[in-house]
């Protein structure tokens, strides 16, 4: 007489078909995690356009400013205050340093320091604060509103800490590049090499 096969031991399948499930499931899970860690958008010239736009301000002589000042040359921004104790005098005096080395194509590139501390940084104290660096910097100031639009346009961030006279303020380090057509390309830092930053200022004008 032949022997018939059942199909083996039924508590074993059903643990192998459980273990595909859990498997199936952590793939899911996984693709879930990163799909949500993606960037939201994988062009990044999109990113870059979204940095940028509309403002009214006033310079040091409190002469209007707007986002037209920007076109036809290309430019550095940096945000800071007059009281900042570190970043912004560096940052300012590197910046007088670049354009001293840039030589004729100095002139080319506009350097516009904008505060973050309009309380403080009236127009008047922005011209005698600036004073101690290159004169072809130009100080950006204007009412709460104002630079609130202008922080808010080109995605900066600030923060004041504190209270009363001593307070101080937070806020974001790097110096935006902007080509001829006032678009944003990149950013320089304080932290990168002097020749890293000499590099991008010199394609920068010769864009």
């Amino acid at each position: 007489m032949s022997e018939t096969k059942t199909g083996g031991n039924p508590h074993k399948t059903l643990r192998t078909v459980r273990y595909v499930l859990w498997a199936l499931v952590a793939i899911v899970v996984v693709a879930i995690g990163v799909f949500t860690l993606l960037p939201k958008s994988s062009n990044p010239v999109v990113q870059l356009s979204a940095i940028g736009g509309p403002f009214s301000v006033v310079d040091q002589k409190g002469q209007p400013v707007t986002e037209a000042a920007l076109k036809g040359h290309p430019s550095a921004m940096f945000f800071g205050f007059t009281f900042c104790p570190d970043v912004c005098p560096t940052t300012l005096y590197q910046a007088t340093q670049w354009l001293k080395q840039l030589g004729p194509d100095g002139d080319k590139l506009k350097v516009y320091f904008v505060t973050v501390d309009p309380e403080r940084d009236t127009p008047e104290q922005m011209a005698n604060y600036l004073h101690a660096f290159d004169p072809r910097i130009v100080g950006l100031s204007g009412s709460r509103e104002q630079i609130d639009g202008i922080l808010k346009a080109y995605k900066v961030y600030s923060k004041k800490v504190g209270d009363g006279e001593d307070y101080t303020m937070d806020h974001s380090a790097a110096v935006y590049l902007l080509d001829s057509n006032a678009n944003f390309v990149g950013t320089a830092d304080y932290h990168e090499k002097d020749e890293t930053i000499m590099e991008k200022l010199r394609r920068l004008v010769a864009s």
